[in-house]
């Protein structure tokens, strides 16, 4: 082998030698793995979870990247630094960290969210229930429709793992549901002060003690327990379930407020079959001086509108229109019990309609159990 033919192959060697050695200055699986870190932060939301934090990674990696790209020294010898990459793995590090911690806070807010929407749902069962047992969903109106959909829509958006709006829609129910059980307090708070059912348990008693002393019939209707009493000779000789107007467990103030008065009455009327729609019925003398007094002062105070009017034709009447029972806010029983209630009565019976007869009463024990409920929300 001559000397040329030694320097071509010693050449050849430590060119292929370098080659081998040389790396390149970025690795490749270095650029996968910011890739991951990438797609890692939008699943989880980082750029509405965490908006600095990963516009800080992006603004870096999208830099680095450009640096990539202009960079034409691709390859390095193994012992080189590479500055470029230094910074790609401290970006890579910094995500990992967002990563991580965006992960646990995720974790502990969908476990939160869970708690919430699952208390919600089972309070807003919960609530509905009672309000039903009372009668207030029309005093509540659309507010029980508008809180289901805000329930369901919580529920919806933490199966979509959207915690924050998961979360922002049960805020707007807990409010709703609060305001709810306030609403109800206010309109329906009556039957739970004390001094209001004492002057109820009077009325009733006087109405009892007017039936011993002059031997005769009368009828005391407890709102809260939609419960008919009739005494005769002071003694109590049948009580029958009835059916209030559509608003009937609130105080009457004017026509078509669905609400069933409450006061002293008598019966003006007996109207049998022929006489009626509603198969018997018993004409009261609603309003009376008390209740146009009431309506007087109302009206005068701006409580109640210049146009509205009193209203009357209430009546204890059977079922054969139970839609307009519930809108003129009458007293209604099942027509075998109002048969029965007919025969044993006569124009001139008194009727005292009060709200409760005892402080544990129905539409109490509800409220108490709301305000409760309201508190845990």
């Amino acid at each position: 082998m001559t000397l040329d033919q030694v320097h071509r192959s010693l050449a050849a060697i430590i060119c292929s030698f370098c080659l081998a050695g040389c790396v390149q200055a970025v690795p490749p699986d270095l650029l996968a793995a910011l890739e991951a870190i990438d797609q890692d932060l939008i699943a989880l939301r980082a750029p509405e979870s965490a908006p600095e934090e990963y516009g800080r990674f992006v603004r870096q990696w999208v830099s680095l990247k450009a640096r990539i790209e202009l960079d034409d020294d691709l390859i390095r010898w193994p012992w080189e630094t590479s500055d470029l990459e230094n910074e790609l793995r401290r970006l890579y590090s910094m995500g990992e960290r967002t990563v991580s911690q965006l992960h646990e806070r995720q974790t502990a807010q969908q476990r939160t969210t869970q708690e919430k929407v699952a208390r919600l749902e089972e309070q807003l069962h919960a609530i509905t229930s009672r309000v039903e047992s009372i009668d207030g969903r029309i005093l509540l109106g659309e507010k029980v429709v508008q809180t289901d959909l805000l329930v369901k829509q919580a529920r919806s958006f933490f199966e979509q793992k959207d915690f924050h709006r998961a979360m922002l829609a049960a805020d707007k129910a807990d409010h709703a549901l609060k305001a709810q059980a306030s609403l109800l307090s206010q309109e329906l708070g009556r039957y739970a002060d004390e001094s209001r059912v004492a002057y109820w348990q009077s009325l009733a008693k006087q109405t009892i003690d007017w039936s011993r002393i002059h031997q005769s019939a009368a009828i005391v209707v407890s709102k809260a327990d939609r419960e008919l009493t009739l005494y005769k000779n002071g003694r109590k000789v049948l009580s029958y379930p009835v059916r209030l107007g559509f608003n009937g467990m609130l105080e009457k103030r004017y026509q078509g407020d669905g609400a069933t008065p409450e006061g002293r009455y008598h019966v003006t009327d007996k109207r049998g079959l022929g006489q009626t729609q509603f198969y018997r019925a018993l004409a009261l003398d609603y309003p009376n001086a008390e209740d146009r007094r009431k309506f007087d002062l109302a009206k005068r105070s701006g409580r109640i509108g210049s146009t509205r009017g009193i209203g009357g034709q209430i009546e204890i009447h059977g079922a054969d229109n139970e839609l307009l029972a519930r809108t003129l806010g009458c007293i209604m029983l099942d027509n075998p019990n109002m048969a029965a209630l007919y025969e044993g009565v006569s124009v001139g019976t008194p009727v005292t309609i009060v709200g409760a007869l005892t402080k544990e009463n129905a539409v109490a024990l509800t409220l108490s159990e709301l305000t409760q409920r309201r508190g845990e929300i």
